[in-house]
C-alpha cells in the first residue's frame, strides 16, 4: 500500500500545476469559417495541449498502468481461470481481471498520442474504440467490485448456501454486467471523438468539445451530458451505496456470528479489503466521475473555463484502477494467493495437490506421532 503515497503527491502537484494554469483551458472547439475541416481553440487551449501535463505527465502514468496491469492481470485471469476452483467469488473477479485487460491492451495507443503532442494518428474508429473501452472498463470494474462486495457479505451471513446455485446467479450476474455495458458504451461510438485543429496542427482524440454555435452550446454537447449524468447517477452512485451497506453489513455480521478468535482475524481481513475498495474509489473513480458530470454541466451552459486540465486527469488516474484491482485479489482469496506462488514457481496443479495432501497428512501425523509412509520413511513437505 506504500505506492498509494506517491499517487496523491502526484495529484496535489497535478492540482497545484492546473491551480497556477491560464484561464480558459475548456478545449471549447469551434468550427473554422474558412475551412470546416478544421477546429480552433483559445489560446489557453493550444497552451495546455503542448503542456508537460499532457505530453509527460499522463502517457509516463500510462506506461506505469500498463507495466504493472498488464501481467498483474494477465496472471489474476488465467488463475481464476485455470487453477482456482470455481466459486462466486472467483467468477467476479475473473470478470474484473478480464474488464482490466481489455482496457489495459489499448494503453499503449494512448501513450503514442500523448507522446506525439496530443496527435491522434490512428484513425477516428480507434478513438472510439478507445474511449469506449476506458469508461467501459471503469464502470465494469465498479459494477464487478460491487457484486464482490455484496458475495463477501452474502458468504459470512449465508455459510451453507448451495455452491452451484450461486455459480449459476454469479455467471447470470456477469453476462447480464457485460450485457449492460456494451448498451450503454454505445453512445460514445455515436459521435465524432476526434477533431482536427487549424493551431497546433494536430488531431485531438477525446479532447476536444466541437460547438456549432457558442451563443447555444448544449445541442453540441447534449449526447455526452446526458449519458455522463446517467452513469454518474446510476453506474457509479448506485453500486457505491451498495458497497458501503454490504460493508458495514459484514463488519455486523462478524461481530455477531463467529467465535472470538476467527471473528477477530475474518474482521481484519474484512477491515483490509474495505480500505483497499475505499483507496480504489478514492483515486480513481470518485474525482473522475464527480469531474465528468462538473465538466459537461459547465460545457452545456457555454463556460470554456470549464476545468479541462484537473478533468482529463482525473481520468488518467482512474486508469489506475486496473493496477489496484490486483490488490483485491490478493486480500479477498487465499487461494489466489497461493496459486501465484505456485505458478511462479511452475508448479503443476497436480503437484500442488499432492503437496496439499502431504501437508495435511504431515500434520495429522504431528497430532498422532505416528504418521509413516507406505515405504516406511517419514514424508517432508516443502510446501
Amino acid at each position: 500500500m506504500g505506492f498509494i503515497r506517491p499517487l496523491w503527491l502526484l495529484l496535489l502537484l497535478n492540482c497545484f500545476w492546473v491551480s497556477n494554469a491560464k484561464e480558459g483551458r475548456g478545449f471549447f472547439g469551434q468550427v473554422n469559417k474558412e475551412n470546416p475541416e478544421e477546429v480552433i481553440v483559445d489560446e489557453a487551449a493550444i497552451v495546455t495541449l503542448k503542456s508537460n501535463l499532457t505530453t509527460v505527465f499522463m502517457p509516463i502514468l500510462y506506461i506505469i498502468v500498463f507495466a504493472l496491469g498488464l501481467p498483474a492481470n494477465c496472471m489474476g485471469l488465467y488463475v481464476f481461470m485455470f487453477r482456482v476452483k470455481k466459486n462466486p467469488s472467483s467468477i467476479y473477479m475473473a470478470n474484473l481481471a478480464l474488464a482490466d485487460l481489455l482496457f489495459v491492451i489499448w494503453i499503449p495507443l494512448k501513450i503514442a498520442y500523448h507522446f506525439n503532442g496530443n496527435n491522434w494518428t490512428f484513425g477516428e474508429p480507434l478513438c472510439k474504440v478507445l474511449v469506449g473501452f476506458f469508461y467501459g472498463n471503469m464502470y465494469c470494474s465498479i459494477l464487478f467490485v460491487a457484486c464482490l462486495s455484496v458475495q463477501r457479505y452474502w458468504v459470512v451471513a449465508h455459510p451453507l448456501s448451495h455452491q452451484r446455485k450461486n455459480n449459476t446467479v454469479a455467471i447470470g450476474v456477469c453476462v447480464a454486467i457485460w450485457a449492460f455495458i456494451w448498451l450503454t458504451t454505445t453512445p460514445l461510438y455515436l459521435y465524432d471523438q476526434t477533431a482536427k485543429l487549424k493551431d497546433p496542427n494536430i488531431t485531438t482524440c477525446h479532447d476536444v468539445n466541437i460547438i456549432k454555435n457558442p451563443e447555444d452550446p448544449f445541442p453540441s454537447v447534449q449526447l455526452p451530458f446526458y449519458y455522463f449524468i446517467f452513469m454518474g447517477l446510476v453506474v457509479f452512485l448506485v453500486p457505491c451505496v451498495i458497497i458501503i451497506v454490504s460493508y458495514v453489513l459484514l463488519l455486523k455480521a462478524l461481530g455477531n456470528s463467529m467465535e472470538e478468535s476467527t471473528a477477530s482475524k475474518n474482521r481484519q481481513k474484512a477491515v483490509v479489503l474495505i480500505v483497499v475498495v475505499l483507496v480504489t474509489f478514492v483515486v480513481c473513480f470518485i474525482p473522475s466521475n464527480i469531474m465528468l458530470v462538473v465538466h459537461y454541466s459547465l460545457l452545456k451552459d457555454g463556460f470554456p473555463n470549464n476545468g479541462y486540465s484537473f478533468y482529463i486527469s482525473t481520468l488518467c488516474l482512474a486508469s489506475l484502477n486496473s493496477c489496484l484491482d490486483p490488490f483485491i485479489y490478493y486480500f479477498v482469496s487465499e487461494d489466489f494467493r497461493n496459486h501465484v506462488k505456485n505458478t511462479l514457481l511452475c508448479r503443476s496443479s497436480r503437484t500442488v495437490e499432492r503437496m496439499r495432501v502431504s501437508f495435511n497428512s504431515m500434520k495429522y501425523s504431528q497430532k498422532s506421532k505416528s504418521y509413516v509412509s507406505d515405504t516406511g520413511t517419514t514424508q517432508l513437505s516443502s510446501c
